[in-house]
């Protein structure tokens, strides 16, 4: 089958945009220069089309109870207008997807999948709300998703056109709001997968060309520029988050992913959930391997699949890996052994036969400011 194509390919090709099939979707991978796009973002913004991204709507007088029973974390918790990152699991704990849910109102929540997974996060939540007053919507076509991202984010916004500016500005992260931009009628949150600070804007599939064409255009003299999925997967690397598929999988715990924490917040704090009886169990047993940063020693970059080394035993594998722009060396996560976090223990990552001294290091690799 040939990929799906978002509401922007239109201004993708005419802005010279390189292309690649991404979760079944034709995505700009680049515009020209990925490294030029990645340092755009740092340094001002860069404008990203989301529109893959999948886009659920639950909502009944039972959604928040719904969730609640549906994923890991406490949904009726939020208050409209918050969002949250969460885990979709199975029953026998296996990650299915992460997730953001953003609460709309009272009885109204917008569940956003992995564009690759939205089919099967779709199918789980509609067998799971058997028994629940809600219905479960699958509104992706429906939806496109612009985001811009970087220092310069907010001013761009703003100059963009809001209709409530200082909404926006007094906007928390991981929050949202419905506003105007551009003239169009846009739901604007406060989240993002860069380490900076940003915006995602949700708009009618009708109105995305849009509010690209003025988000670049309030920005053009900021130095902010449109990115592709290249810089996107650099930046959220070098921000030490999650890519389903890398970090994340049916094949790796939470507690192994690093993300422990969300899921004991989940066992204290709410009763039975999908996957509630093998979470506890894994919560019960020191995982196996953790997830680790490790920075590379040499220029030699190290990259997904690599095999991390402790002299001539195999320790773990590189999840993913890239040069990083901003640091100005190879950076790379990695499930390994507890073991091999020992004080003294030299690691090699071996590149095609080849050895990479790699030393670990605290995650984030980057925090803003």
């Amino acid at each position: 089958m040939s990929p799906r194509t978002t509401p922007l390919e239109d201004a993708h090709r005419e802005a010279g945009a390189v292309s690649t099939d991404f979760g079944g979707w034709q995505m700009p991978l680049k515009y020209g220069n990925d490294v030029a796009e990645h340092h755009a973002v740092r340094r001002a913004a860069g404008v990203f089309d989301l529109s893959h991204m999948g886009e659920i709507a639950v909502e009944g007088p039972h959604a928040a109870a719904f969730l609640d029973a549906a994923v890991v974390s406490r949904m009726s918790a939020l208050a409209p207008g918050r969002a949250k990152y969460s885990l979709l699991v199975d029953e026998a704990g296996r990650v299915l997807d992460d997730l953001i849910t953003y609460r709309l109102a009272e009885d109204r929540f917008l569940v956003v999948p992995n564009a690759a997974n939205t089919a099967t996060v779709l199918r789980a939540l509609r067998e799971r709300a058997d028994g629940h007053d809600v219905t479960v919507e699958d509104r992706t076509e429906s939806t496109a998703l612009v985001a811009v991202q970087g220092p310069a984010a907010q001013d761009t916004l703003l100059a963009a056109g809001c209709a409530d500016p200082d909404a926006v500005r007094g906007l928390r992260y991981y929050a949202c709001t419905p506003t105007e931009v551009a003239g169009v009628p846009a739901l604007v949150a406060r989240t993002g997968y860069t380490g900076e600070d940003g915006f995602e804007l949700y708009v009618a599939p009708e109105h995305a060309r849009t509010v690209w064409d003025a988000l670049l255009a309030a920005g053009e003299s900021r130095g902010v520029v449109p990115a592709g999925l290249a810089a996107r997967d650099s930046l959220r690397l070098e921000a030490g988050m999650p890519l389903y598929g890398h970090e994340l999988g049916p094949s790796i715990t939470p507690f192994e992913a690093g993300l422990g924490r969300l899921v004991e917040a989940a066992l204290r704090g709410k009763g039975d959930f999908v996957g509630r009886a093998a979470l506890e169990a894994q919560a019960a047993v020191p995982p196996g391997r953790v997830l680790v940063g490790l920075r590379g020693l040499t220029r030699r970059p190290v990259r997904a699949g690599h095999t991390v080394l402790a002299g001539e035993e195999t320790v773990g594998e590189v999840t993913s890996g890239v040069p990083s722009p901003t640091l100005g060396h190879p950076v790379a996560m990695a499930l390994v052994r507890p073991a091999a976090l020992e004080a003294g223990v030299a690691l090699e990552a071996d590149v095609r036969g080849r050895r990479a001294p790699v030393e670990v290091v605290e995650l984030p690799f980057y925090r803003r400011g």
